[in-house]
């Protein structure tokens, strides 16, 4: 086959102890997925169903550094579990969901928090707050067959050296299986994508020089530099 300009390459993730990469297809991103940062953004977390907005691929990078975007005066920080699905399917029982996953990682959902409440008012799309470039710095994958499926075990987000975010994946309202689960029944789910599991309380602003430093037990670390 050819093609009228060369194809972008595969945007891929490097795996923890291996020399092959993690290919991502699609980024799928849970929103209000932590109780008290629902209610810090004014939401009642125990109305609401799961929903979904996406990045794309390429916005995942893992270089340690993230330019600050244009057309923002106001980025905020969201340190997450991702979950990179290794086997796809529809309507995938919750029982069964683990069965799917490849393995797990840290990574920052970065937000044009004006944009995104711009268009919030607007009643529009998130993407142009959520999807633009280089907005998820993101970790290694770690194979589940390494490290089990974490449920438990604190969450954190350090600015310059201070705990700006922390909770324990055993907070999150829909937990990885009922994530997947539910997902599936919206989505064709295939190997290569990817879900970013939602962030706990503490958000907030961040400002070029600024070091991210993120955590998660059992899965392992993140540090960006804010450029």
């Amino acid at each position: 086959m050819s093609y009228v300009f060369p194809p972008p390459p595969t945007v891929a993730l490097p795996v923890r102890g291996s020399s092959e990469s993690f290919p991502v297809r699609r980024v799928y991103c849970v929103g209000r997925n932590y109780a008290e940062h629902a209610i810090e953004m004014g939401h009642d977390p125990n109305k609401e169903p799961p929903f979904f907005f996406q990045k794309n691929p390429d916005n995942l990078v893992v270089d340690g550094r993230f330019p600050y975007p244009a057309m923002t005066k106001d980025v905020h920080y969201e340190i997450e579990l991702i979950v990179a699905i290794g086997k796809g399917g529809e309507n995938i029982p919750a029982e069964r969901a683990l069965e799917h996953v490849y393995g797990y990682g840290v990574a920052l959902d970065m937000t044009r928090r004006d944009l995104q409440g711009e268009a919030k008012k607007m009643g529009r799309p998130w993407e142009v707050g959520k999807a633009f470039e280089e907005s998820a710095p993101t970790s290694e994958i770690v194979p589940a067959a390494a490290i089990g499926h974490p449920s438990q075990g604190a969450i954190w987000l350090k600015v310059n050296g201070e705990v700006k975010q922390k909770g324990d994946l055993n907070q999150l309202i829909w937990k990885v299986p009922e994530t997947i689960a539910y997902l599936s029944g919206l989505f064709r789910l295939a190997p290569g994508d990817i879900i970013m599991t939602g962030t706990p309380a503490g958000v907030g602003p961040t400002k070029k020089g600024d070091v991210l430093e993120g955590h998660v037990d059992g899965v392992g670390d993140l540090k960006v530099e804010v450029v």
